[in-house]
């Protein structure tokens, strides 16, 4: 079998490679544009080099100057303008709700919980029954007082036969004739007779007391019938069906429920000292604020304060009653409180512009010409982000903001006014 012969160009190519041989020779033009070439970047590079320490140059000139002048002009402060205090100044103080009343209520007998009607966050009415309690040894108790009533009535009717039969058989000997009788057996007699009535008299206490037992069993048995104390809200439930309870209120008696009252809701709040005159002697509308930031108005005056202060924390604890038939507020809840005070012709500054220094609180002042000068104030009232002077400043001061200790009295600075922050007013509502 002849074998096929397939056909490719590599000879031709390979001729033609032979035939063509490569040149090793340099063009001069070449190397001459590439010289040209490196120049021009080189030029570029340099003068772009050029430009930027020229920038920079300008640049650092600028800063050392702008350094320079800035050094060399007085300092810039904030300041503020000391305003009189308005007819009613607005102070807010945290506060708490608390219920009107708060009732733990616990077991009056010992028994197990036979049913339970109501839970937490129901609302319950004055002698609504709350749980049943099953009291099989009270009422053992009961029945066996009744028994012992039974048994002390028979013995009165029989202590009252012994006793008429003494008193006829003493009759009759009393009225014997002389000599029928011994004086010895009329005196027996006599002493029979007393000594019956006497049994007669202790067999009537006896069924007297055991009607008393029967009496305190019975209202005992009132008791199995857990009721609720007055109109409210049952915020815990630590009784199921089954569970034994005991009588009684230690610390060691788990309670039924708890219950509270919140129509009227209290509101507490600790005031300081400096506002403790007004509170208590004053006619002070409230406004109350939630965490949540609703506003709810309260136009009245403060309910009772606790006309004293705390040793501790130099505060006066005062109260706020509000209407809650709505159940807007609940025991616990966390307010903010606006109290209304009257004026006391004080002069009002930020917090921030007061200086404390070892003589005393102080105010820095600028005057007209810009010049910085330290005077002594006498705080009257606090509230925090806003104090007022008694002393020291006049309405109308130009006073600086948080005015750092390198500033010294005499010196000039530059004032930048900063408009004064009203208080919010103290909005009045029906209550």
């Amino acid at each position: 079998m002849d074998e096929e012969v397939r056909h490719t160009d590599y000879g031709d190519d390979t001729q033609a490679v032979e035939a063509h041989a490569a040149s090793a020779r340099f063009d001069p033009q070449t190397g001459r544009r590439l010289k040209r070439v490196a120049k021009i970047v080189a030029m570029v590079f340099g003068v772009a080099f050029l430009l930027v320490s020229i920038d920079r140059l300008i640049k650092a000139h600028g800063v050392a100057r702008a350094t320079r002048e800035a050094a060399a002009a007085p300092p810039l402060v904030e300041v503020i303008t000391a305003q009189p205090v308005g007819t009613l100044q607005r102070l807010v103080l945290p506060g708490y709700t608390a219920a009107w009343h708060a009732s733990t209520i616990y077991a009056r007998v010992d028994g197990y919980v036979d049913k339970w009607f109501v839970d937490i966050g129901d609302h319950v009415h004055a002698g609504q029954v709350l749980a049943l309690i099953e009291t099989p040894d009270l009422d053992a108790e009961l029945a066996a007082a009744r028994a012992q009533l039974k048994a002390d009535e028979a013995t009165v009717l029989a202590r009252r036969a012994e006793t008429e039969f003494a008193r006829t058989t003493y009759v009759r000997w009393r009225d014997s004739p002389q000599g029928v009788v011994s004086e010895q057996e009329r005196e027996e007699k006599k002493a029979a007779y007393d000594s019956s009535v006497a049994r007669q008299r202790s067999a009537e206490a006896d069924a007297v007391l055991a009607q008393a037992r029967i009496d305190k069993y019975q209202a005992m048995t009132q008791f199995k019938k857990v009721t609720a104390p007055y109109d409210g809200v049952i915020t815990v439930r630590d009784i199921d069906i089954g569970n034994l309870v005991t009588a009684g209120s230690t610390a060691a008696t788990t309670p039924l429920y708890v219950m509270t009252q919140n129509d009227p809701i209290r509101v507490f709040v600790d005031a300081p000292q400096g506002v403790a005159e007004e509170l208590i002697n004053g006619n002070t509308p409230v406004q109350v604020q939630t965490s949540a930031g609703v506003l709810r108005d309260y136009s009245g005056n403060v309910a009772r304060t606790s006309q004293a202060l705390n040793p501790q924390a130099r505060t006066l604890r005062v109260e706020v009653d509000i209407p809650n038939s709505k159940a807007e507020f609940v025991p616990g809840m966390y307010l903010k409180v606006g109290f209304g005070l009257p004026p006391r012709g004080l002069i009002q500054v930020p917090a921030a512009a007061l200086v404390f220094r070892a003589s005393g609180p102080q105010v820095a002042r600028v005057d007209s010409a810009g010049t910085i000068s330290f005077r002594d104030v006498t705080i009257g009232r606090d509230d925090g982000s806003v104090v007022e002077l008694s002393s020291g400043v006049a309405p109308g001061d130009r006073l600086v903001l948080n005015v750092s200790s390198q500033i010294e009295p005499g010196e000039r600075v530059r004032a930048q006014n900063i408009p004064a922050a009203k208080p919010a007013p103290l909005a009045s509502a029906e209550r």
